[in-house]
């Protein structure tokens, strides 16, 4: 009974702590780590079993290990990358210009460090750029620019630039630009894919190799419906 109760003094204890306002805004550091740990194995665990199995050679053992490695890698990379921003938004706000106040661009510098720090860099054991921190880059990237793309076009707040977030012009705008968008896209990878298929990102490459290329061999029936090769 005295280590239960010990047990329930440890626990009641810890939940003082977490729970005291005074120390939110640090424990909010730790549980961003947390959550960027859980969020990026919850993500690359499922997408890597698939790709891995699907598309890699070798053993099980050999496949397994590509899964952990990703799976790990973005989950740690995501956990490392929220730790900096909170905790340098943390310092920003109670040791910057304004002390207790957020300033207006903490959210920009703390996102500016994180990702030279964490996404920024090439991978010690090969000199070059990690593929999940490509694919993770490339994708903010892109929810970046749709962004923009929104705010530019804006007619209210202040945030559309000149002519093109007029009444009139930005709905225009608005209803034709996603279809050219989508066109030129794909129009531009499939041209790359042609001419410079070594310069695309690797995963993409193999998913378009197994699409566009494989698709032009077979020697039987089985091979043509049934398997690939």
């Amino acid at each position: 009974m005295s280590s239960l109760s010990s047990l329930d003094g440890l626990k009641a204890a810890a939940e003082s702590v977490v729970l005291n306002p005074a120390y939110h805004d640090l424990l909010a550091v730790v549980k961003g780590a947390r959550n960027g740990a859980v969020y990026g194995a919850k993500v690359r665990f499922p997408h890597a079993l698939v790709m891995v199995f699907l598309f890699r050679s070798g053993t099980l053992r050999q496949k397994l290990d590509l899964v952990f490695r990703a799976t790990r890698t973005h989950a740690r990379n995501l956990a490392r990358f929220a730790f900096i921003y909170k905790a340098v938004c943390y310092l920003l706000k109670h040791y910057g210009a304004t002390p207790g106040r957020e300033g207006r661009y903490d959210s920009f510098i703390a996102g500016l460090l994180g990702g030279y720090v964490v996404f920024g860099g090439r991978s010690k054991r090969s000199g070059k750029i990690p593929s999940v921190n490509q694919q993770i880059v490339i994708y903010v990237f892109a929810r970046v620019v749709l962004a923009l793309a929104r705010l530019a076009i804006r007619p209210q707040g202040g945030t559309g630039l000149p002519l093109i977030s007029r009444p009139g012009v930005s709905e225009t705008i608005s209803r034709y630009a996603w279809p050219v968008f989508a066109a030129t896209s794909w129009a531009a990878v499939m041209h790359l894919f042609r001419y410079h298929p070594d310069d695309l990102q690797p995963s993409l490459r193999g998913s378009m190799t197994y699409i566009y290329q494989q698709s032009d061999h077979w020697d039987s029936l089985r091979n043509f419906i049934w398997h690939n090769k």
